[in-house]
């Protein structure tokens, strides 16, 4: 029997509450914090795009206390779960703002770091190309998470299922070969300056 895929971004209610969670979150958010420590600056301004539920930001937020940590995300439905968690933050995270990756249109111009979380695989390629945009004109480190193919490695089976998956739900959507990502980031300016293996055949990536 083939294997039954949860969707890619699964998202519980709280009751009644508008607070959403996913469950890979408290699943893979240590592990990720562990990288930011390395990679993040010391002080200034993290911009999260694709926040989602809100969690991750919620807990750098905690875990980073010298940082200013701004979320956002396109979705109205996302932007209350994410303001309902701010509710038990610090104030080091700020209030979420509606961006839209594939648009050129970001609030901002200036940030110290980009974070994206398990986005470019459950959405256009327009808008990984986004990101390498923002990271342009906001002179910025771009840092992702996610599941990726990687050129001289053997993709896990799992992941190979997943793009299937993906790809039968939204032919825009499908894991992403590194090197595609990184060309594009040349055109742009952006190099690939260090990657780490993740638990669950995750990869985390580090572009400025």
């Amino acid at each position: 029997m083939a294997e039954s895929f949860i969707p890619p971004y699964n998202v519980a209610d709280l009751g009644g509450d508008v607070r959403r969670e996913a469950p890979a979150a408290a699943r893979n958010v240590a592990a990720i914090g562990d990288v930011l420590a390395d990679w993040l600056p010391k002080r200034g301004l993290v911009l999260e795009i694709a926040s989602g539920t809100g969690e991750h930001a919620l807990a750098f937020a905690r875990r980073f206390p010298d940082l200013d940590w701004q979320p956002s995300d396109p979705d109205p439905l996302a932007l209350a779960s994410i303001a309902a968690w701010r509710a038990d933050a610090p104030t080091n995270m700020l209030e979420p703002l509606e961006i839209d990756a594939a648009s050129p249109d970001w609030p901002f111009t200036k940030a110290h770091a980009i974070l994206c979380i398990n986005m470019v695989h459950i959405s256009p390629w327009a808008s990984a190309l986004g990101l390498l945009d923002g990271a342009a004109r906001l002179g910025a480190p771009l840092i992702l998470y996610g599941p990726w193919l990687v050129d001289g490695e053997e993709a896990a089976a799992s992941n190979l299922a997943f793009d299937a998956d993906l790809k039968a739900r939204n032919p825009q959507w499908g894991l992403r070969l590194v090197s595609d990502f990184t060309q594009e980031a040349a055109k742009r300016g952006l190099k690939l300056r260090d990657s780490r293996a993740m638990p669950a055949n995750n990869h985390m990536l580090l572009l400025d």
